[in-house]
């Protein structure tokens, strides 16, 4: 049995250990909206009014460490943008902001930036080409690649 075609990923649920340091990350830098608090212990964030996309909670104890680098668990959260020109946005607010990216990729199906939250969870930023352009191998299968993005094309969108 294959899963429905149209069932997506609907929200990530993130522990933290610092809420208010989080929101600037989430809320401030990236602009998600709040859409739901639960005193100072977690928060929903979305875009476009959807009940949540992101969810923070500190429930492991504020000032919680991170996993050690070598164990398994989150590699990133990647958070779809609708266009060229609205990732373009987002990494021109990033440079303003002297905000660290940790790379950036031509993935030939999409464009992406990859950055931590300050809690150190690998956040991929990124849009998709359109599918019709998309390259399938005979069997079926995408062909995705991992090639150095021309950053300052994207940025063109701006113009």
């Amino acid at each position: 049995m294959s899963i429905h075609p149209e069932v997506t990923i609907g929200h990530v649920h993130l522990t933290v250990s610092d809420l208010d340091r989080a929101l600037v990350f989430y809320r401030d830098l990236l602009g998600f909206e709040i859409t739901t608090r639960y005193g100072d212990s977690a928060v929903f964030l979305s875009a476009g009014g959807y009940h949540h996309h992101i969810a923070l909670n500190t429930w492991a104890g504020k000032g919680a460490t991170p996993p050690p680098s070598g164990h398994t668990g989150l590699y990133h959260v990647a958070i779809l943008y609708p266009s060229r020109k609205e990732l373009a946005r987002i990494v021109q607010k990033l440079i303003d902001e002297k905000y660290p990216v940790t790379g950036t990729a031509d993935h030939g199906v999409s464009e992406a930036i990859y950055l931590n939250d300050p809690d150190g969870n690998g956040v991929e930023l990124y849009c998709d080409r359109p599918r019709n352009t998309w390259k399938v191998k005979n069997d079926g299968e995408v062909e995705m690649v991992t090639e150095v993005l021309d950053v300052d094309n994207l940025l063109a969108e701006l113009l």
